[in-house]
């Protein structure tokens, strides 16, 4: 009966925030702080997951930028969760069909969100360039996924490149996102479903590196991840207890 409830009180929460949300945007379309005012609405619904949230953002990401934020992708309640943690000047990079989605799309897209053709290898080429030009003219951050999918509890992905190219094409730093996991731990049924905390690492330098040699940064990145994530899997369970 609890998952009943939550997964009304959601389906009710997407449409009129995305209608609202909508409406708000059309006031200010695609205005640098859309995404982020628009995450915030939607991370305050972690309470009806019945999870608590933990956000740790350093001082040098506080009042740093421009930045590429890379963040592990999980599941469908990353939408309520991680994206409480999106700062001012953010957008994020997402899928060309999430436009078709009924209220949430709309929102999406008017808020200023770049969106890419996935089946479309040279205009996603294209989409790195769109991103650069989004981080020097307007200033912004750009939020991405490398692993490019939800991980659904296989741990995390490899990295696609992407996100690093546009990085070190922009000369800005990369910020490691990190969350603890969430799969199999929120359960619409249970009415506790312990703490979930989320990390932003120090900004990850991009100055040495070129667009023919990536991986070296892919692999520090994705090992300072790995770790991390371990580390606050460990702490979010003792919190649980």
């Amino acid at each position: 009966m609890l998952a009943v409830i939550r997964i009304f009180i959601l389906g009710v929460f997407v449409v009129v925030a995305g209608v609202l949300g909508s409406l708000f945007c059309l006031l200010r379309p695609f205005h640098r702080n859309n995404t982020a005012l628009a995450a915030h609405v939607f991370g305050s619904m972690h309470r009806v997951l019945g999870v608590k949230l933990e956000i740790r953002v350093p001082d040098t990401v506080k009042s740093g930028g421009p930045f590429v934020y890379v963040a592990n992708h999980q599941n469908s309640w990353d939408i309520f969760t991680m994206s409480a943690s999106l700062l001012p000047g953010t957008v994020t990079i997402g899928k060309k069909s999430l436009k078709w989605i009924p209220f949430f799309g709309q929102l999406y897209w008017l808020a200023g969100n770049i969106l890419i053709d996935r089946k479309n290898s040279s205009r996603a080429h294209g989409t790195i360039g769109t991103a650069v030009s989004a981080i020097k003219k307007n200033a912004l951050s750009i939020w991405m996924f490398p692993e490019g999918t939800r991980s659904y509890g296989r741990g995390l992905l490899p990295f696609k490149t992407g996100a690093f190219h546009t990085a070190v094409q922009a000369q800005v730093p990369v910020v490691p996102v990190c969350m603890s996991s969430t799969h199999e731990k929120i359960k619409l049924n249970r009415w506790n479903n312990g703490k979930i905390i989320i990390e932003m690492a120090t900004p990850v330098n991009t100055d040495t590196y070129t667009r023919e040699n990536v991986r070296p940064l892919i692999a520090k990145v994705y090992e300072q991840m790995l770790e991390k994530i371990a580390v606050l899997d460990e702490e979010a369970s003792q919190s649980s207890v």
